[in-house]
């Protein structure tokens, strides 16, 4: 078993969160603080349906918190001394930050200052993980693969936000001095998803017989490309970076085991599940403003550093949606 340290994510009620928790739970003696506001995102049934979270619930605190307010004294204490901080906590849905911009702002850039102002009055944090996006790249040609060092092109409300996010960190190490990892993730998915990400309203979608819109080009022809990537897989990265006792700053790409266009994946989906799709060819762009068609990032200085994917991309994705179309999980997409 590892060391026993102490690690408070935001955000662990959320989709990625709870599987980090499962994940420290099922590879760690980690005492777990886990913070939440349980908006939209956040739900305490995902973590109740942790595999082991009866055998393990004792190890992990939760805290009532939103991070768009400074944290109290009374909410520090109830914290305590923590070895670790996972920052996911975030609104993260991009046809949301259009239409309400100040939103996001508020939870993706002041929820991080937040934060950020909590670790630096921690003595001796090990690490604080700044948990961002793929989109702060913005949209991707055939062919190109952004490395960590590439300038940021957001796009729409959303990843203007998270480059704040981004900006932030940047400005507590040089100023603070507090170690900090940002992590730019690319799509993740995973059971328990809310359905208004791809994945899980294909499989809604599919099961009630309904057709699926797959975002392309202007020609209807090309469908959107992304990289996916199993929550476990990125719960994985963020432990092994964590391990690693990184003391200044620096920057990793978490990158999808596998680039797939979104016509092929919801075609995988229905014949994983027995159902035909019914689907049409729409021009992102018109239909959907500040949406991009790929995004790609280039995972190579985590690869160098010795990290691999426990979890191969067509095992997770054939489990996950078997596991959300069963009768017994449908709560998780009505």
């Amino acid at each position: 078993m590892k060391q026993k340290n102490k690690v408070l994510i935001t955000g662990g009620a959320g989709f990625i969160g709870s599987h980090l928790v499962e994940g420290l739970l099922k590879k760690t003696n980690w005492e777990i603080v886990i913070l939440d506001r349980l908006d939209l995102s956040g739900n305490l049934e995902r973590l109740r349906d942790i595999e082991i979270w009866e055998k393990e619930k004792s190890r992990v605190k939760f805290v009532w918190w939103d991070l768009k307010s400074e944290i109290n004294n009374y909410t520090k204490k109830v914290i305590g001394k923590v070895d670790y901080i996972w920052h996911l906590a975030a609104s993260s849905h991009v046809d949301r930050s259009i239409e309400n911009p100040l939103l996001f702002v508020m939870d993706n850039v002041v929820g991080t200052c937040n934060i950020l102002n909590f670790a630096r009055q921690i003595k001796n944090l090990k690490l604080f993980i700044n948990f961002n996006t793929d989109e702060c790249f913005g949209p991707a040609k055939k062919g190109v693969y952004y490395k960590e060092t590439n300038r940021h092109n957001p796009t729409n409300p959303y990843s203007a936000s998270k480059v704040g996010q981004w900006a932030l960190g940047v400005a507590f190490e040089n100023c603070y001095k507090v170690p900090i990892i940002n992590t730019y993730t690319m799509n993740v998915f995973g059971e328990r998803q809310h359905p208004e990400k791809f994945i899980p309203m294909v499989i809604k979608k599919t099961l009630a017989g309904k057709k699926v819109t797959i975002h392309a080009d202007k020609s209807k022809t090309t469908a959107g490309q992304r990289h996916y990537i199993h929550a476990r897989n990125v719960c994985s990265a963020l432990l092994f970076l964590t391990e690693k006792k990184y003391t200044g700053y620096d920057e990793f790409n978490i990158v999808g085991e596998k680039e797939v266009n979104n016509l092929f994946l919801a075609k995988f989906i229905a014949k994983t599940i027995g159902k035909e799709l019914k689907y049409e060819m729409t021009d992102f762009h018109s239909s959907r403003p500040g949406h991009d068609l790929r995004y790609a990032l280039n995972g190579e200085k985590l690869k160098k550093i010795g990290f691999k994917y426990p979890k191969t991309f067509e095992e997770s994705l054939r489990n996950t949606i078997k596991w959300t179309a069963n009768p017994k999980n449908k709560k998780w997409i009505d």
